[in-house]
């Protein structure tokens, strides 16, 4: 490795999610001869190739089918962005991506991002002394540590499984060690990978269960390795949290990770769950690739609603402006309000779901990747569950299309597609 050299990968085996997330490296010098840090960007791509507009194809059964692996590819070379090579790859193989510019351009402001991160390092660096700055970076990991160890000590033993809509299941056991300050958290029980794409690479399960832990810390602590350490984490390979090499993984990433998210907070017996999907939705064609991900409902706990129409858990992202929406692409959004009684009751009530329709003004695909259209998110403590979400289009003629859970459809010009998302569970019981 050299100065201003940075590497890409999506390999959802390499510490990856699914492959339209590609996270690009760069090494850190800091004058020295020898690489003293590392800083990362990691964006999802609107399209990376595969059998679909947008790359999260409902139907895949093979890693090959998403779009282009990319494993430990040099991107800059000294400085130099290696374009021609990667253009190259991006055109590769059966399902190359449909707009290799767009990626391009993604991939130097990711470049831009990481030269901002060694900048500002340097920088720290340079005021501060390399020792210190190193031993303020351990400090931080090691303040996380110990905030997990004191939540580990009121935290009780608990077990919990979770059906997925295609009737798969994760099984959680979670054993607290008191003399230890640890937990073991035990995946062992959950089903095999499957032949559809709902497979969670296991660096997907792991933070998912460093994301539970840390909301469980009422300190105001950055997300960070320490908070892994009193962990001990047990995935069996080959089970759906543990795939092997070419599962497909879209959705394990964003509609498993919710799973294991509400599985382990069944599992300690804190909170309702939330609308347990992203509701991805894609369309495009060779011109146009567009991907949303659509709030719903959050779960109640001891003390607290639900929260309506917020993105929960792994979501993580916000939404396209309807103006912008509208101006860069040939749809008109028709409705996007609260779906008013599909939070689940009790002494607490969950979050409600919401609603939203998209009119096509061109002929293209659209594809929805969503979960809890057939088990609905569980109720805590005594309180009902929540609503199940819904897709369908409704023709321009009229006729009404009922979808499953994932489903890929032409839209025609005047066709609707129609979103109901899930609400989250009640906690405790209603009086």
């Amino acid at each position: 490795m050299n100065e201003k050299d940075a590497y890409m990968l999506n390999s959802p085996y390499a510490g990856g999610t699914h492959l339209p997330d590609i996270t690009v490296v760069s090494p850190v010098f800091c004058g020295s001869e020898k690489v003293q840090f590392y800083v990362a960007s990691r964006g999802h791509h609107a399209d990376i190739g595969g059998i679909s507009p947008g790359s999260m194809p409902p139907k895949s059964s093979s890693i090959f089918e998403e779009g282009i692996l990319i494993d430990d590819i040099k991107l800059m070379d000294r400085g130099y962005f290696r374009e021609t090579e990667v253009i190259e790859l991006l055109n590769s193989g059966e399902y190359p991506v449909r707009n290799h510019h767009q990626n391009i351009a993604d991939l130097r402001a990711q470049v831009a991002a990481n030269e901002k991160g060694i900048q500002q390092l340097e920088q720290m660096v340079e005021k501060y002394s390399l020792p210190t700055v190193e031993a303020y970076m351990q400090h931080v990991q090691d303040n996380a540590e110990e905030a997990v160890r004191k939540v580990i000590e009121v935290l009780h033993d608990g077990e919990f499984t979770y059906k997925l809509d295609d009737d798969s299941h994760i099984h959680a056991s979670i054993k607290i060690d008191k003399s230890e300050r640890s937990a073991t958290i035990d995946l062992t029980g959950t089903s095999p990978q499957q032949d559809n794409n709902f497979n969670a690479p296991a660096s997907v399960c792991k933070a998912a269960v460093l994301y539970v832990f840390r909301t469980l810390v009422k300190d105001n602590i950055p997300l960070n390795a320490g908070c892994l350490k009193p962990l001990n984490i047990i995935i069996p390979e080959g089970c759906l949290l543990n795939p092997s090499h070419p599962a497909a993984v879209a959705a394990g990433n964003v509609e498993t990770s919710q799973y294991i998210v509400d599985t382990l907070y069944g599992a300690l017996g804190i909170v309702a769950a939330s609308q347990g999907t992203m509701n991805n939705f894609t369309f495009g064609n060779q011109e146009f690739q567009y991907y949303e991900t659509i709030c719903g409902g959050s779960g109640a706990g001891d003390g607290f609603n639900g929260t309506d129409a917020v993105q929960t858990h792994m979501t993580n992202s916000r939404m396209t402006d309807p103006e912008v929406l509208e101006l860069r692409f040939p749809v008109l959004l028709e409705e996007y309000s609260i779906r008013k009684g599909s939070g689940g009751e009790g002494e607490y009530c969950g979050g409600n779901g919401v609603v939203r329709k998209m009119r096509f003004l061109e002929e293209m695909k659209a594809a929805i990747i969503s979960s809890h259209r057939k088990y609905p998110p569980f109720g805590s403590n005594g309180g009902s569950e929540a609503k199940c979400g819904k897709n369908m289009v409704i023709r321009k003629d009229g006729r009404t299309q009922e979808l499953e859970p994932t489903a890929e459809v032409d839209m025609e010009e005047g066709d609707v597609f129609v979103i109901e998302t899930p609400g989250g569970g009640g906690f405790g019981r209603k009086e």
